[in-house]
């Protein structure tokens, strides 16, 4: 009998959830999304010191001599996750998420301009925008700004969802992909409640998740849902049969290890006989159901620091490189 990641792809999208080049090798899949952090477990590998270099040193030719540390390091950090990416769309057949950086998440204008440079960078790689997502944050300014982007080809993938309202805005903004995050909102409720554990067809977020997928296959929405943040393998299982899910490489490898069966867990012919409410999305509407869920409140808020702390990280790692490069 065939192991679970071999089962899990004949209905679900596998997505590799790392930068780690060796670890999409090992799992060939579909996808891959990277984020600072990743980003900058990569860069710290003695074997990507070329790597990084070459993205200072192009940075530097790029901002001018008499440009500022903070600014080198600014253009050296997108040049690096194109580097990155591209790098692993010569391995996977699809798409690789980069994410813009999160302390432009509540500003629409400077969320689409961060993501115009992304794609001219990938460009000069001759890799063309539809073999990339855009990763913003899920807030009302950000499906705003990946509205705008949809509208010019550009495909984006939101992150950061934590909440029905947030899927929906972004399934009526057109958005190509969500991201929800399973396992960070088992964190929340773990922590609310006190309690340990739940059984993984409980798991707050894998309810959640199965409630998005349900309600953009009732009614007809074509952006495609893409579980992330797992805690454990039970997750996964329980959302088997979700369009896309991205998991981190050692659950990969659990999953590949593991023999059985897995049964398919979520349908879209499922979903379409479900009664299930509409709701029409606005600004209004978005903020209210935003601020009755505490959960979704917390961890958007949460989520952004952890993001834009991750990207001040990589920021402080790349100007202490520049450092020693400029001597």
């Amino acid at each position: 009998m065939s192991n679970f990641l071999e089962q899990l792809k004949e209905f679900t999208v596998v997505v590799a959830d790392t930068g780690d080049i060796d670890a999409i090798e090992a799992f060939t899949p579909r996808d891959a999304t990277t984020n600072p952090s990743l980003i900058k477990a990569a860069a710290a590998m003695e074997r990507y010191d070329s790597v990084v270099e070459a993205a200072l040193n192009q940075a530097r030719a790029e901002t001018g001599a008499d440009a500022a540390a903070r600014e080198v390091v600014d253009a050296a950090i997108d040049r690096l996750a194109v580097e990155f990416g591209q790098r692993i769309l010569k391995i996977i057949p699809g798409r690789v998420s980069t994410e813009v950086d999160a302390r432009l998440s509540f500003d629409t204008e400077a969320t689409i301009a961060k993501a115009h440079r992304i794609i001219a960078l990938y460009a000069e790689q001759s890799v063309g925008k539809e073999r990339i997502l855009i990763k913003i944050a899920s807030t009302w300014e950000g499906i705003q700004a990946a509205e705008q982007l949809e509208r010019e080809g550009i495909h984006c993938n939101l992150t950061l969802l934590f909440g029905l309202h947030q899927a929906i805005a972004c399934a009526e903004a057109k958005v190509t992909l969500i991201s929800p995050f399973v396992g960070r909102i088992l964190d929340w409720y773990k922590k609310d409640t006190g309690r340990d554990a739940y059984p993984a067809d409980e798991d707050p977020g894998v309810v959640s998740v199965t409630n998005i997928y349900n309600y953009y296959k009732k009614f007809g929405h074509a952006t495609e849902v893409m579980g992330a943040s797992f805690r454990n393998m039970g997750e996964i299982c329980e959302l088997a049969g979700c369009d896309l899910l991205t998991i981190a490489p050692a659950l990969l490898k659990e999953l590949q290890e593991t023999t059985g069966e897995l049964p398919r867990k979520l349908d879209p012919k499922a979903a379409s006989s479900l009664a299930i409410e509409r709701i029409a999305m606005d600004r209004a509407r978005f903020d209210a159901m935003h601020a009755e869920d505490r959960m979704a409140t917390d961890k958007l808020a949460e989520g952004i620091e952890s993001f834009a702390a991750a990207q001040i990280s990589l920021e402080q790692m790349l100007e202490a490189r520049l450092a020693t490069l400029v001597g």
